[in-house]
C-alpha cells in the first residue's frame, strides 16, 4: 500500500478515537433494508490494542500506537490512523471493501523518508529520532518482549500466552486484517501465509464491541455471540407488547438459531406461538425451556395453562402445581371445573345419556378447556347421537389438526378416540369407504380399545349390507334388498343412507306409506336429504296427500332452482291441490311465461280468472324495471300454477287509471278478481315471499 501523498512535518494527526467516529460504519440488514444505525452494545472508540509497557529509556517520552483492524462485527471498514512517526496520506479515503491504515502481514505504512533513513526495525519520530518498533522483522510482526503483553482476541486458542512462553513460539503473530471474525487489533498465528478472513477457532468466537446483529460479517460466516440472541429477544418482547406475534415469533425464533440452550427464549416463543393460537407448539416450546432448566417456574405455569386449555387435566395439574412453588389460584379454579364437568360428562356417556353428555362436555369447555380437540370429539358424537347430523358434522369438522400427546378419554387415546367419532358421523352420512378407514386408523392407534374393534367390526358388516341390498335392488328383487337394507340399519339404526335405500324399495313394491316412514326417518338425521326429499314427496302424490307434496317440492325448489324436472312436478302437484280444494282449473300448462297485457278488456278476463294472477306495473324506460323483469321470468317458472302478467302504463294508460298506478314498478296480487297485495319497489326476497304465500 503506497501513499500518494506526502504530509507536512507540523501536520497535527487527530486521536485514534476521533479517527475511529469519522470512519466506523454499521450496516444493518433487515428485511432487504439497509439500517445506519449503532449496534445495542456501547461502542469502544479507544485502542483495540493496550499500550505496550516499554522498558525504562528505550522509548522515551514517545508512545508507539499501531493501527487497527476492521470491526468483524461490521459490514463497513475501521479505518485507523498511525500516530507520531507514521506518516498516512491525510485525504486517503475509507472504504468498505478495504482496510486502509491497517497493520497487515506485508508492510508496515511509513513516509519515503523514514523507509530511506531509519534502520529496519526503527521508526523515525517527529523530533527526528528513532525508536526500536515493538512489531518488525520485515513486514511480519514478532511477538512482543514476555513482560509485554497486548490486549483483544487472541487465535486460534483465543487465550493469552503466559509471561515467558512468547520464545517457545517458532510461528509469527500477524495483527489481524479486520476481514475475519475478529475484533480490533486481534492477533492471528501464522504470519504471512496465514489468512486472516478465515477462522480456523474451534472454540466460541470472541468478538469486540460494536457487533451489530445480522451484520455482514456475521452472515458470511454465520457466527453470532449470545449479546446477539439478547438483542434479538427484546426486540421479540417490543413486538409482542405491541401484538405482532408473528414478528416477534420471527425475532425470538432467530434468537433461538444464535442460542438453542436459551431456556427464556423459548419461554418467549411459546407466548408468541399462544397468541397465534399455533397451541401444539407453544406446547413444545414450554417443555423444551423446561427440559433445558427444570426449575423455571413460570415455563411449568404456562406449559400448565396450555394443557388445561387443552383438557388435559392430570398433565396440567403437574406444572400448575410445581413442587415449592404456590399454584395459580385462578388456573387452579379453572383446573377443578374442568375437572368436575368431565367426570360427570364420563358419566353420563357411560350410560347413554346424551343430553347431559352434551350439556357436561360444554360446560367443561367453557370453563376453560376452550382448545381440546377430545372434547370437541366428545361434543359430536353427542349430537349425532341427539340425530343432528349437520351439527355432529360441523363439531368434527372444526377440530384443529396438530398432534395430541398420549392421554386419554373414557379410556380411549386421544387420538384413536378423534378418528372414533369421525367414522361413527362417516357412516351415517352414509359414507362408507371414510367410515372404514377412520375406523382402521383408529384401531391401529389404540389397538386393545373394546368400543373400537367393535364399531370396527360393525361397520365391516353395514358395508357389507348395504353393498349387497344395492345388488339386489338393481337385479328388481326388491324384498330381498329390504331385508338387506334392513340387516345394516339393525347394526347401524342412525345410517340415513340405508333408510333412503330402503324407502326407494318400499315404493318400487307399492308400500308408499312404508316409503314415506322410512324417509321420514332419514330425513331426522340429514333435513336437507335431497333423495329422501324426492321419495318422499313422490310418495305423498301417490298417497294423494297434495299438501305434503307440494311442501317437499318447494324445498326441493330452493335446494335445486334450476331442476326443470322438480319444477314440473311443482306444478302438476299444486294443480292436483287446487282441484282438491274444489277450484276450477283450466287452461293451466307447465313451463309458461310472463303474459304482455295490451287492452283493458283482457286484463280484467286475465285477473278474474280461478287462479292467482301476479301484474307487473311497468315503464319499459325504467331502470328499476328493467332489474326486477328477469326475477319475475324466473318466478314464472319456479311458481308454475301462479299467472304472471305485465302492464306497460305508457302504453296502457286506462288500465293505469283504472288500477291507480302512478309509481313504476308497482307489483298486484289478485285473487279471482280481488286485490289481494300490492307492493311498489319491492325487493325480490319480498316479492317471491308474497308469491309463495299465495302460491298455496
Amino acid at each position: 500500500m503506497s501513499h500518494q501523498g506526502k504530509p507536512t512535518s507540523g501536520l497535527r494527526l487527530q486521536t485514534l478515537s476521533d479517527r475511529l467516529r469519522n470512519t466506523l460504519s454499521y450496516d444493518e440488514e433487515d428485511d432487504g433494508v439497509n439500517v445506519n444505525k449503532p449496534d445495542f452494545r456501547e461502542l469502544d472508540l479507544g485502542s483495540p490494542v493496550s499500550p505496550l509497557r516499554p522498558r525504562a529509556g528505550r522509548l522515551g517520552a514517545t508512545t508507539v500506537t499501531t493501527a487497527t483492524s476492521s470491526s468483524s462485527s461490521s459490514s463497513g471498514s475501521v479505518s485507523g490512523r498511525s500516530t507520531a512517526g507514521v506518516h498516512l496520506n491525510p485525504q486517503r479515503k475509507s472504504n468498505s471493501n478495504s482496510h486502509s491504515g491497517e497493520l497487515s502481514s506485508c508492510s508496515v505504512e511509513s513516509s519515503p523518508l523514514t523507509a530511506r533513513n531509519s534502520k529496519p526495525g526503527h521508526i523515525r519520530t517527529a523530533s527526528g529520532g528513532t525508536h526500536q518498533l515493538i512489531y518488525s522483522s520485515g513486514g511480519s510482526v514478532n511477538s512482543p518482549a514476555a513482560n509485554v503483553l497486548p490486549t483483544g482476541n487472541i487465535c486460534p486458542s483465543g487465550r493469552i500466552l503466559k509471561t515467558g512462553m512468547a520464545s517457545r513460539s517458532t510461528k509469527t503473530d500477524v495483527l489481524g486484517s479486520g476481514t475475519g471474525n475478529y475484533g480490533h487489533g486481534s492477533i492471528m498465528r501464522g504470519g504471512p501465509s496465514s489468512k486472516p478472513s478465515v477462522t480456523t477457532d474451534s472454540g466460541p468466537i470472541n468478538y469486540s464491541r460494536g457487533l451489530m446483529v445480522g451484520g455482514e460479517s456475521a452472515k458470511r460466516t454465520g457466527t453470532y455471540n449470545n449479546d446477539d440472541a439478547e438483542e434479538l429477544k427484546r426486540m421479540g418482547n417490543e413486538n409482542y407488547r405491541k401484538g405482532n406475534f408473528a414478528e416477534a415469533l420471527s425475532f425470538y425464533s432467530k434468537a433461538i438459531v444464535i442460542s438453542p440452550g436459551n431456556a427464556p427464549c423459548h419461554f418467549n416463543r411459546a407466548a408468541a406461538l399462544m397468541g397465534l393460537r399455533r397451541l401444539a407448539e407453544a406446547v413444545r416450546e414450554c417443555e423444551e425451556a423446561i427440559k433445558l432448566d427444570p426449575g423455571y417456574v413460570r415455563a411449568h405455569h404456562r406449559l400448565g395453562s396450555l394443557l388445561l386449555s387443552l383438557g388435559q387435566v392430570e398433565n396440567a395439574r403437574k406444572h400448575l402445581c410445581f413442587p415449592g412453588y404456590q399454584a395459580d389460584a385462578v388456573e387452579l379454579e379453572k383446573l377443578q371445573a374442568v375437572e368436575k364437568h368431565l367426570n360427570k360428562c364420563t358419566d353420563a356417556r357411560r350410560v347413554g345419556d346424551w343430553r347431559n353428555t352434551l350439556w357436561e362436555v360444554d360446560a367443561a369447555i367453557a370453563s376453560g378447556a376452550d382448545a381440546s380437540p377430545q372434547l370437541c370429539a366428545c361434543r359430536a358424537e353427542a349430537l349425532l347421537k341427539l340425530l343432528q347430523l349437520d351439527h355432529a358434522f360441523l363439531a368434527i369438522s372444526d377440530i384443529p389438526k396438530f398432534e395430541l400427546s398420549t392421554g386419554k378419554i373414557f379410556e380411549m387415546l386421544f387420538e384413536a378416540y378423534i378418528l372414533f367419532v369421525r367414522a361413527q358421523i362417516e357412516l351415517a352420512r352414509g359414507r362408507f369407504e371414510n367410515a372404514l378407514t377412520d375406523i382402521e386408523k383408529a384401531e391401529k392407534v389404540d389397538p386393545h380399545n373394546v368400543e373400537i374393534s367393535d364399531m370396527l367390526n360393525n361397520v365391516r358388516l353395514v358395508g357389507r349390507a348395504r353393498a349387497r341390498g344395492n345388488d339386489l335392488f338393481k337385479s328388481e328383487r326388491f324384498t330381498e334388498a329390504c331385508s338387506a337394507y334392513g340387516e345394516g340399519l339393525r347394526l347401524d339404526p342412525f345410517n340415513s343412507v340405508l333408510y333412503c335405500n330402503r324407502a326407494a324399495c318400499w315404493f318400487k313394491l307399492g308400500q308408499w306409506q312404508l316409503s314415506v316412514d322410512d324417509c321420514n326417518q332419514a330425513l331426522c338425521f340429514q333435513p336437507n336429504y335431497i333423495k329422501a326429499l324426492l321419495r318422499r314427496a313422490a310418495s305423498n302424490c301417490k298417497l294423494e296427500r297434495w299438501d305434503e307434496a307440494v311442501r317437499d317440492y318447494e324445498l326441493l325448489r330452493r335446494e335445486l332452482p334450476n331442476d326443470n324436472e322438480i319444477a314440473e312436478s311443482l306444478f302438476y302437484a299444486q294443480v292436483a291441490l287446487k282441484k282438491s280444494h274444489g277450484e276450477e282449473v283450466y287452461n293451466l300448462k307447465f313451463g309458461g311465461e310472463v303474459e304482455s297485457v295490451s287492452g283493458l278488456e283482457q286484463f280484467r278476463a286475465a285477473i278474474t280468472s280461478p287462479s292467482v294472477s301476479v301484474v307487473h306495473f311497468k315503464v319499459a324506460s325504467n331502470l328499476q324495471c328493467k332489474r326486477i323483469s328477469p326475477f319475475l321470468d324466473t318466478l314464472c317458472t319456479r311458481y308454475p300454477s301462479i299467472n304472471f302478467l305485465k302492464v306497460d302504463i305508457e302504453e296502457n294508460p286506462a288500465i293505469a287509471r283504472a288500477e291507480n298506478v302512478n309509481i313504476v314498478p308497482t307489483i298486484k296480487i289478485y285473487r279471482k278478481g280481488s286485490r289481494g297485495k300490492e307492493m311498489v319497489c319491492p325487493s325480490p326476497e319480498v316479492l317471491e315471499s308474497s308469491v309463495r304465500h299465495y302460491s298455496f
